[in-house]
């Protein structure tokens, strides 16, 4: 037996031996013992195939991501199955680090089209929306849309712009009629509703009409939940303007 043999026999027997001992295969080359328990983990630069660790080929125009064991293009690329592939940029559009895509997105005032970047045309009082919902613009605070324009609001006397800004409200105390705020007429007895744009009338008062009648109780009812009605006592059921016994 020559001695390159006799090695290869003596390595074979460590191995074996070290493979009983442990109860596991030996790691392989490339690797280190994993810092997360048992086991083993590929050293930066190779990435795990079964039971050895494959060197990543990084191909032009890439580099190896923070996990080590795989590639990324670099910017103005795009990745595909072996390769990066030089990103075409369209007119007014610029390279996207965004993984996902096709590697571009439009400049601010331009959106995509059918893969080109074309002009978002913002009305006056208008302003650049960057989505690609929707026309691409709104209105600033004070206007609404009418058709390809922003048309002022105009807010009559005792109202205020909502919160959208495109639309507006009455003060409380008024109630809108029309393009104006007229005042809601509270009646005796009655109170301004919790909206503050109509009345409601007090406990043991109804409404009718423009006014707050006083409610007159039949025998054997009394005011129910709403304040402005009433209803009858136990064993009696509502009959007309009365409380008759339930048969």
């Amino acid at each position: 037996m020559n001695i390159a043999r006799a090695l290869a026999v003596l390595l074979l027997i460590a191995s074996a031996a070290a493979f009983g001992a442990s109860g596991h295969a030996p790691p392989p080359a490339n690797s280190v013992t994993s810092q997360y328990g048992a086991g083993w983990d590929c050293v930066r630069g190779f990435r795990r195939t079964g039971d050895v660790c494959v060197a990543v080929v990084v191909p032009p125009d890439a580099y190896l991501n923070s996990s080590g064991n795989e590639w990324e293009c670099d910017r103005g690329y795009l990745k595909t199955a072996r390769a990066c592939a030089a990103i075409q940029l369209p007119a007014n559009a610029h390279a996207d680090d965004s993984p996902y895509g096709a590697g571009w997105r439009c400049d601010r005032g331009f959106r995509e089209t059918n893969k080109r970047c074309e002009k978002v045309v913002v009305p006056a009082d208008g302003f650049f929306v960057d989505s690609q919902m929707g026309r691409g613009w709104e209105c600033d605070r004070g206007f609404r849309i009418a058709g390809e324009k922003c048309a002022r609001v105009d807010v009559p006397a005792h109202a205020y712009l909502r919160d959208s800004g495109d639309e507006w409200e009455c003060e409380r105390g008024f109630a809108r009629g029309g393009s104006r705020c007229v005042p809601v007429i509270v009646p005796a007895d009655g109170y301004l509703d919790n909206q503050g744009s109509d009345w409601r009338c007090e406990r043991g008062f109804s409404r009718d009409a423009a006014a707050c009648i006083a409610m007159v109780l039949p025998a054997n009812a009394h005011i129910d939940y709403t304040g402005n009605d009433w209803s009858c006592a136990e064993g009696f059921r509502r009959e007309s303007k009365g409380c008759l016994p339930r048969r």
